[in-house]
């Protein structure tokens, strides 16, 4: 009997871990792209446009962002993407890590004390792309560097 109660204890202490570990899905219409979203990020609701959603973690201490676009500017994707790099380069982001093909881009930065992940990717219509923007303090690496493998992995067009 008190192997069964200590079972049941058990179990019970490790539900909230549990749940909390069940990443959440984010599906954008007007542009037709997906992303799972880590646990404890919270929506704050679609932009008046419909172009993305800006979700928080634990109310502030993350910013992941996410959005479609066209290409205004630029003529295709990989144009688009090295425009952006440049944007933050320009802004005082030091990169640490980038690679971008015609169809993906990812790039990796610091500054003062922050950290920045960003992923764009070219969506089916060859005349848009989606991307993804994490924005954290330098403090919370611990509990948000290893979600950036899953989260950037999980950006998709949904053709």
């Amino acid at each position: 009997m008190r192997f069964v109660l200590a079972a049941i204890a058990a179990l019970a202490l490790a539900m909230p871990a549990m749940a909390q570990a069940i990443w959440g899905y984010y599906e954008n219409a007007r542009y037709a792209y997906g992303i799972d979203i880590p646990p404890g990020f919270e929506g704050q609701g679609e932009s008046t446009n419909g172009d993305g959603q800006v979700f928080l973690f634990d109310g502030r201490v993350a910013r992941l962002t996410v959005w479609g676009g066209y290409f205004v500017t630029e003529p295709d994707f990989e144009s688009e993407a090295h425009a952006r790099l440049a944007e933050d380069t320009g802004a005082g982001w030091g990169l640490t890590a980038q690679s971008t093909t015609p169809t993906w881009a990812i790039w990796s930065a610091t500054r003062s004390g922050r950290v920045l992940h960003q992923r764009m990717i070219a969506l089916c219509d060859g005349q848009s792309y989606a991307a993804l923007r994490l924005d954290y303090a330098q403090s919370d690496r611990p509990k948000l560097d290893p979600l950036v493998d899953q989260l950037t992995a999980s950006l998709v067009a949904i053709c």
